[in-house]
C-alpha cells in the first residue's frame, strides 16, 4: 500500500526534517490503513539518510495480524534517492488487566513558574514547540566546557499551536529533546538520530481523557563513545501518568 507526503519547511532541522515529524508521518500512514486494529504499542524508526525538500513516498506493508497485535513495516523513500527511513510499527488491542505503574512521577513545577525557552530561529522546528525547562536547559553559545555536565533535562513541552495530545504528538515529542551532547559539552556540534524507538503505555481513549496540551519530559543519557551516544526519554501527563518512553542511538562529531 503506497502513500505520499511532502516535507514542511516549518519543521526543518539542520540537514533535513525534524525526526519527530517524520516519525509521526510514518505512524499516521499505518493508522490510516482500513484494516488496522488497536492502538500504537511501539514504533522503531531507522534514519538511513536525510530527507531532501519535496515529495516522498511511503510503502506500508502489513506483516502479520494476531489476535491482539498487528505488525507493520514502512519504508519512506524519495524518487532517485532511495530509502531514507525504515520503520516497524506494532499496534495492539489493549484488554482490561491488572495495572500498576512502578515508575515514580518526577516533581513537576508549574509551567507558569518557568521561563519559556527563546527559540533559535536558525532551526525552524524548534519554533513549533514551547519549552519550559525545570532543569537541563541547552547551553548557550558561551557555555562551552571541557568537562562533562549532567545529561538530564526536565521540561514542559507543548505545541506552539495547541492541539490535544495523541499518539502522533507522543512520537514527535519523543524526539523533541535536544541532543544530549549539546547539554553535556555545552556546544552545538554535528548530530543526528540514527535509530529511535517509542513505546506507548496508554490507549487512544485514555489519551483523550488527559487534560491539557502539554507533557512533562525527562531526558537523559548513559554513554558517549566513539561518535555515538544513547538517549532515553520519559513523557508524563500533568497528573503523573507515564504516557510513553523512548530510546535512541545518535551520531555526534566532536
Amino acid at each position: 500500500m503506497a502513500c505520499q507526503g511532502q516535507t514542511d519547511d516549518r519543521y526543518w532541522a539542520f540537514v533535513g526534517p525534524f525526526g519527530g515529524t517524520t516519525g509521526a508521518t510514518v505512524l499516521r500512514s499505518v493508522l490510516e490503513q482500513a484494516n488496522k486494529i488497536g492502538d500504537p504499542l511501539a514504533i522503531t524508526l531507522n534514519f538511513c539518510a536525510p530527507l531532501q525538500h519535496g515529495a516522498f513516498d511511503l510503502d506500508v506493508r502489513e506483516v502479520r495480524t494476531n489476535r491482539s497485535t498487528q505488525h507493520w513495516a514502512v519504508e519512506l523513500s524519495q524518487k532517485g534517492a532511495g530509502i531514507a527511513v525504515s520503520a516497524s510499527v506494532v499496534l495492539a488491542v489493549r484488554r482490561e488487566s491488572w495495572s500498576h505503574q512502578s515508575a515514580a512521577a518526577p516533581d513537576m513545577p508549574s509551567p507558569e513558574d518557568l521561563l519559556q525557552l527563546v527559540q533559535p530561529r536558525s532551526v525552524p522546528w524548534v519554533d513549533r514547540y514551547s519549552f519550559r525547562f525545570a532543569c537541563g536547559q541547552p547551553a548557550g553559545p558561551n557555555d562551552q566546557s571541557k568537562s562533562a555536565r549532567s545529561a538530564r533535562s526536565e521540561v514542559w513541552i507543548s505545541d506552539r499551536e495547541p492541539r490535544p495530545i495523541d499518539a502522533l504528538s507522543l512520537v514527535s515529542m519523543s524526539d523533541a529533546f535536544f541532543g544530549r551532547i549539546f547539554l553535556v559539552r555545552g556546544l552545538i556540534c554535528p548530530f543526528g538520530t540514527v535509530s529511535m524507538t517509542v513505546y506507548f503505555h496508554v490507549s487512544a481513549n485514555e489519551l483523550l481523557q488527559e487534560e491539557g496540551h502539554a507533557i512533562f519530559g525527562v531526558a537523559d543519557a548513559h554513554v558517549f563513545h566513539r561518535s555515538y551516544a544513547d538517549q532515553t526519554g520519559e513523557l508524563w501527563s500533568p497528573n503523573g501518568r507515564l504516557l510513553a518512553t523512548t530510546q535512541q542511538i545518535a551520531y555526534f562529531k566532536l
